[in-house]
């Protein structure tokens, strides 16, 4: 493997540890390399925080009094473009120029507006080498949702469920069935720390009465949303107990009540899904799982509104009830999770 490439799956690494705190930022790492040896490190930690280019400067001053002087003769890794606007923090591009690191490797371009080539650009005006497009595909898919919310305007779509054997979904009767293992359940709670928000139709929040939190797992919770048309959820469900934001899409009223914020959609016939992200998009949620009920991820697969879906399939037979949602995408893993196997596809 080329170094480039080594010193890149580094900063790849380092850039996940930032997962479930950076959002609606993307996720960046960092390396400062001299004559083949690592002297800095460092990734975005925190919205709003430090990006992962100061983070890897200020870890070069930490561990060397001549800091000033290796920087002059180092290369510096970053998997996204080093931004060139102030923003909650000053561009990463004037900071590289100030301490005159001559060569900069980049991941991939950064889409959004007011960075999209012109860090680059800045870098190059200033005299410094620029390598592009080292890993490029795993940096962009890394920043998947990052991407999608800037490219697309929505946040990135994330579909799961679980199926029985013999492809059900739930029993007909609209009882509760649990079809997955503990080992399936704790990994869901651990995706939902991962994500800002996570979505279920009105049908799964009056049967299930779902708290929608991160009890199994250890982070943030994430935003919750539900759909409601006509506003007929008991208002002692889970969902609504002040604990986290919860946004509700109805065709009712626009109010807030504590954390709970009511949104009215113009059209509840048409274009609902793509109604639905919009709004999420414009409270700054970069994505969101969708948990169900089976009309709602059928709603969303139908319009063509998914990116990801992450579908167990349990040991339990139904032989009636419920139909799981079909897809049609790319199958691109299958693993065991307990004794439940769970498939990921990405929508073509």
């Amino acid at each position: 493997m080329p170094s480039h490439e080594i010193y890149m799956r580094r900063c790849l690494d380092l850039a996940a540890q930032g997962k479930s705190s950076v959002s609606p930022n993307p996720m960046v790492g960092s390396v400062i390399v001299h004559n083949g040896i690592v002297v800095g490190e460092g990734y975005h930690q925190k919205y709003g925080g430090p990006h992962a280019e100061v983070n890897a400067v200020n870890d070069v001053f930490c561990r060397f009094d001549n800091a000033a002087e290796i920087l002059r003769e180092s290369t510096i890794y970053v998997s996204l473009e080093p931004c060139a606007h102030y923003g909650k923090t000053p561009p990463c591009a004037d900071l590289i120029i100030k301490h005159r690191i001559p060569k900069v490797v980049v991941g991939c371009r950064d889409p959004f507006d007011q960075v999209d080539g012109k860090g680059i650009e800045k870098l190059q005006q200033a005299g410094i080498e620029v390598e592009l497009g080292v890993l490029e595909q795993e940096c962009r898919h890394l920043n998947r949702r990052f991407f999608t919310r800037v490219q697309q305007h929505r946040p990135y779509i994330i579909l799961k469920w679980a199926q029985t054997a013999d492809g059900f979904f739930a029993p007909g009767d609209n009882s509760q069935f649990w079809i997955t293992g503990a080992e399936s359940r704790q990994l869901v709670h651990q995706w939902r720390t991962e994500e800002d928000a996570i979505l279920v139709g009105k049908n799964t929040a009056a049967i299930d009465n779902p708290q929608l939190n991160v009890r199994y797992a250890e982070g943030r919770n994430p935003k919750r949303v539900v759909i409601d048309r006509r506003l007929e959820l008991d208002p002692n469900l889970h969902l609504f107990d002040q604990s986290v934001e919860t946004l509700i899409f109805n065709e009712i009223k626009t109010d807030t009540h504590g954390k709970n914020k009511y949104i009215a959609l113009e059209d509840f016939n048409r274009y609902v899904p793509q109604y639905i992200m919009y709004q999420l998009y414009l409270q700054d949620i970069q994505s969101v799982i969708i948990e169900g009920g089976a009309h709602t991820l059928r709603t969303f697969i139908e319009a063509g509104m998914w990116d990801e879906a992450r579908v167990f399939t349990g040991r339990p037979l139904l032989h009636h009830g419920i139909p799981a949602p079909l897809l049609t995408g790319t199958k691109t893993d299958e693993v065991q999770c307990g004794n439940d196997l769970l498939q990921v596809w990405y929508n073509a």
